[in-house]
Formats: structure tokens, C-alpha cells, sequence
């Protein structure tokens, strides 16, 4: 069985190779970027090739996280998401999308791989194209 490809979107650069190192350590395929346009480019071009997203929220211009994991959505209504933020979890309730996780920064890398994980699992089957 193929390891599942997560979709990384954050803008800070430090953290964006300490969430990667965390995930390809629990196994996964990490497609890195640094914009949320980026992120929605691969969504789109990647289709059902992408298993999860963890994406930031706020980046240096738009779109923003709440943009991406809509996107995501679209494309499979039962995406895993995750955010990642210093300042966006009071906007979460509103904002993110249903059966999401939010991780407030700072938190330990071993959580970012432990709640993909979770969704991963919890996730109804894909139907296979």
C-alpha cells in the first residue's frame, strides 16, 4: 500500500520543514508549499491524489487557509483538514470547514502526525477513480 500524500501550505519557512520532517517521519508523502494559491494550484492539478491538507490560515497574501481547505472540499467533500495558526482559532467555529482540526502554535511536531493520523482514519472509504 501506497504511504497517503499530504498537502503542506504555511508561509513561515522554519516551520514548514519542521512540518514536513514530522509527517515524512510518520510515513507520509509531503507535498510542500509556501502560499495558499499554491496550494489550491496543486489541489486542483493533484485531483484525488491528495489524501489530506494541513495548511496554515493567514499568509503573506491571498488565498488564505480558509480558501484552501474550501477548495479541498470541493474536490472531495470528505477531505482531511488541518490548520495551523498562531491567531485563527477564534475565527475556526465560523470560518474552517466541518470535521476539522485546528493546532494552535506552537504545538508539539508529534501532534501535527498524530491528528492527519485521526482524520485519515476516521474518514469514510474513497472510491477509487
Amino acid at each position: 500500500m501506497e504511504p497517503d500524500t499530504i498537502l503542506l501550505a504555511d508561509d513561515e519557512a522554519l516551520l514548514l520543514i519542521d512540518y514536513e520532517y514530522a509527517l515524512a517521519d510518520a510515513g507520509f508523502v509531503v507535498m510542500a508549499v509556501t502560499s495558499g494559491g499554491k496550494a489550491i494550484e496543486v489541489l486542483k492539478s493533484a485531483g484525488s491524489g491528495i489524501a489530506g491538507v494541513v495548511t496554515d490560515i493567514r499568509f503573506h497574501q491571498l488565498p488564505d487557509g480558509w480558501s484552501v481547505a474550501r477548495v479541498a472540499r470541493e474536490i472531495d467533500p470528505d477531505m482531511p483538514i488541518v490548520y495551523v495558526s498562531g491567531h485563527g482559532a477564534l475565527e475556526w467555529a465560523s470560518r474552517g470547514v466541518a470535521n476539522s482540526i485546528m493546532l494552535e502554535k506552537p504545538f508539539p511536531l508529534a501532534k501535527l502526525a498524530t491528528v492527519v493520523c485521526q482524520l485519515l482514519r476516521d474518514r469514510p472509504p474513497r472510491a477509487h477513480a
